[in-house]
């Protein structure tokens, strides 16, 4: 396992400038988005892929992963919202034309939300069948990952697991989303296996990220159950700064620091 930062931990700092960051950490690599100052441009990666990796390769870093958003936001295009997966299908051949330009061995998206009018039954319904499609596309079953969520329909490991089952599809793994509503990490764990890129953060009920003192998620044992399970890909270090489920009063750097220690003190 190696580890990168997410671009979207400093929303201050340009791409190059989180590239930098990165590698005064001692860390080789980054992913990737679509948000705050280091964006990357959505319309130039649906239109002319190779161009759009071309500047990636000067930043000194590797990538490790690329979040992609179909539409615009949470709910815009969302894999779970019938009648959007044809538009999603064309998008999806560009974005997996882009990853392989910039040589980002995993791209992930979201599993989408309740729609107005769904039950979550039928959110899960339709989010598998877009899969089934969105996964025939050439590499997608070598990059294309999915993170389970907060606010998601896929908020509990048993509809995690069910999703997997039926499509195939790997995940963008993050326990700090289970952590925070209250599921246990062994009830987590089992999903290991089916990681293909993973988000590390503390958490802890009711708290989507915690300071790393103040957590609950025992470390060191989920790093043994990846390992465990096969996983050599990236641990993303994920603390941030973002009006959203309360995580915009923590010093991130100071976080990142003590994720990347964690890392290493077990690494050894």
């Amino acid at each position: 396992m190696r580890l990168s930062v997410t671009s979207w931990s400093f929303p201050a700092l340009t791409l190059l400038e989180v590239a930098w960051v990165a590698r005064a950490l001692g860390l080789d690599a980054i992913d990737v988005g679509l948000f705050y100052r280091s964006a990357l441009d959505k319309a130039e990666i649906l239109s002319d892929p190779r161009a759009a990796a071309e500047p990636l390769r000067g930043l000194g870093v590797a990538i490790a992963n690329y979040y992609h958003l179909f539409g615009d936001g949470l709910a815009d295009r969302n894999i779970a919202l019938s009648g959007s997966v044809a538009a999603n299908l064309r998008d999806l051949e560009r974005v997996l034309a882009f990853a392989e330009a910039a040589a980002i061995p995993t791209v992930f998206v979201l599993p989408g939300i309740v729609n107005p009018g769904q039950s979550r039954e039928a959110a899960a319904r339709v989010a598998a069948q877009s899969l089934r499609v969105l996964l025939e596309v050439p590499g997608a079953r070598q990059r294309l990952c999915v993170e389970p969520h907060v606010h998601s329909w896929a908020e509990s490991p048993a509809l995690v697991r069910r999703l997997v089952d039926e499509t195939g599809v790997r995940l963008a793994l993050d326990y700090a989303h289970f952590a925070c509503l209250g599921y246990r990490q062994e009830e987590v764990d089992p999903l290991a296996p089916h990681a293909a890129h993973v988000h590390l953060r503390q958490a802890r009920p009711g708290a989507l990220q915690a300071k790393f003192a103040q957590g609950t998620l025992n470390v060191p044992a989920m790093l043994g159950t990846l390992r465990d399970a096969g996983y050599d890909g990236y641990v993303a270090l994920e603390a941030v700064h973002q009006d959203y489920m309360g995580t915009l009063f923590d010093d991130v750097l100071t976080e990142t620091v003590a994720l990347r220690d964690a890392f290493n003190h077990w690494r050894g």
